[in-house]
């Protein structure tokens, strides 16, 4: 029988617990190489928010956590960090989006999903999207998420081998989708292709301690059944999960069922799809039966509340997915169709939805919040064992949150502070694997200028591209 999502978040936390109390034991010598004072801390494996605490990091991993005092007393870092006005979390998770699609930013908006991918996007990624978009729009989105927070994102879009590239430059972990599709673009002719070149990709960047890969079928609608049992198999072998977009809206589904005489989820079952780690991406449009389904095969979900309301697809039954016990994480989507690659936005709406649907104010309280935003987009990776949490013995991803600003003023609950009252604007340091990429909110390793340059001669080309019709 599958190991349920509490259990294996259960097992993560008592391991890493004993790795701390058997294996790392604070002496006075010991030099780490970073240790963070931070006002607040939010370890997320547990509801209990922690005071004047430190976090002391050796390589890329957390090797300890202890109050300030002890810690300033046990260790002589090589750096230290103040935070004596911060919040300190683990870096936030992005559970979907396509990176690269921040080229095409604010294009074509209030316009349902269809109209807006026939009419608009796919037009416009067939005359433009080339190895360079990608690289170019995934480096902007790169350095839009870091500021806000994100230090791992998980991105379905087209040649992944540029996306890599910009995310290592960038310093951000992403899970990069093995992206498959029966349609022909400027990147592959049909699934064959597809799957042939980013298994390439993959081979490429395998030992890359940024870089993860995930099997990303496009949709129901976009891919056949041989290339469903293609993506199944390899998942299986290559233990990788599988990223698709499902219910999304219900035209989406009306026309699966007189292609295929069955809602999507259920012929995702049929052909296996559901076995292993699944991330259902909107489901906007499930039923309470889909749902005990997912939750059996112990699926995930990334809801993307933004994306949804803003293409006007629906709304989906959050409280109903963790009432069954269903992990849920955070995502935004593409920039095109949000407008923002903000996840602490995310948590907020999400919140906020829920209470309204459901009529209980208590629905997705801040803490459910932020752990979607965090352990749950890692647990739907597979990588709980490494981020997620601030936990010994993971890996050093953190952001740090500025509470001290007059409009944030007075703070008596840091974390309901964090997910109704503070925004991206207020992440002050981001640390990746220990290296510190946001620095008093300035990006370390980017030249954000030369950015805005590169991003200002892709809108022109954009511009001129749908002025001149090639993408009409």
């Amino acid at each position: 029988m599958p190991i349920s999502v509490k259990v294996r978040a259960f097992i993560t936390a008592f391991a890493t617990h004993i790795f701390m109390i058997h294996e790392i034991s604070p002496t006075p010598d010991r030099q780490p190489d970073l240790v963070i004072h931070a006002r607040y801390l939010a370890q997320v494996e547990n509801t209990h928010l922690l005071e004047h605490h430190s976090v002391v990091i050796s390589g890329q991993r957390i090797i300890d956590i202890l109050p300030s005092t002890l810690a300033r007393e046990c260790y002589t870092p090589i750096e230290s960090v103040e935070l004596d006005e911060h919040l300190l979390i683990p870096g936030l998770i992005n559970l979907h989006t396509h990176a690269a699609m921040s080229l095409m930013r604010g294009l074509a908006d209030d316009l349902p999903l269809m109209l807006w991918l026939k009419e608009n996007i796919w037009p416009v990624e067939a005359a433009m999207v080339s190895r360079t978009f990608v690289h170019d729009g995934t480096l902007l989105a790169c350095a839009e998420m870091l500021r806000g927070g994100i230090t791992t994102f998980n991105d379905m879009y087209f040649f992944p081998d540029a996306a890599a590239e910009a995310a290592v430059k960038s310093g951000i972990r992403a899970a990069l989708g093995i992206t498959v599709m029966e349609f022909p673009n400027n990147y592959a002719s049909d699934a064959s292709d597809y799957l042939h070149k980013g298994l390439a990709t993959l081979d490429q960047w395998r030992d890359h301690p940024l870089i993860s890969f995930c099997l990303a079928p496009h949709a129901p609608y976009s891919v056949s059944n041989t290339s469903f049992a293609r993506v199944q198999t390899l998942a299986a072998q290559l233990e990788l999960p599988i990223h698709i977009h499902i219910h999304e809206t219900g035209d989406e589904i009306r026309q699966h069922l007189e292609e295929f005489g069955c809602r999507p989820l259920y012929r995702l079952f049929q052909l296996g799809i559901l076995g292993g780690q699944f991330i259902g991406v909107h489901a906007a449009h499930i039923l309470e039966d889909e749902l005990e389904l997912l939750a059996r095969h112990n699926g995930s979900i990334a809801h993307c509340p933004a994306s949804n309301l803003k293409l006007g697809s629906g709304i989906a039954p959050v409280s109903k997915m963790l009432a069954q016990g269903i992990n849920v994480g955070l995502g935004t989507d593409g920039a095109a169709s949000n407008n923002r690659l903000d996840i602490l936005a995310e948590m907020r709406l999400a919140s906020l939805l829920a209470k309204g649907v459901t009529g209980n104010a208590a629905e997705i309280s801040a803490w459910q919040a932020l752990y979607m935003a965090t352990l749950g987009g890692a647990i739907a990776l597979g990588k709980e064992r490494d981020i997620g949490s601030i936990t010994v013995g993971k890996l050093a991803d953190l952001a740090a949150i500025r509470l001290n600003d007059f409009y944030l003023s007075p703070c008596y609950h840091p974390v309901s502070h964090l997910v109704h009252c503070a925004g991206r604007e207020n992440v002050s340091h981001v640390w990746v694997g220990g290296k510190c990429r946001v620095s008093d909110k300035i990006l370390i390793g980017l030249n954000t200028m030369e950015l805005k340059n590169t991003i200002r001669l892709w809108q022109n080309r954009l511009v001129s591209c749908i002025r001149s019709g090639a993408a009409a």
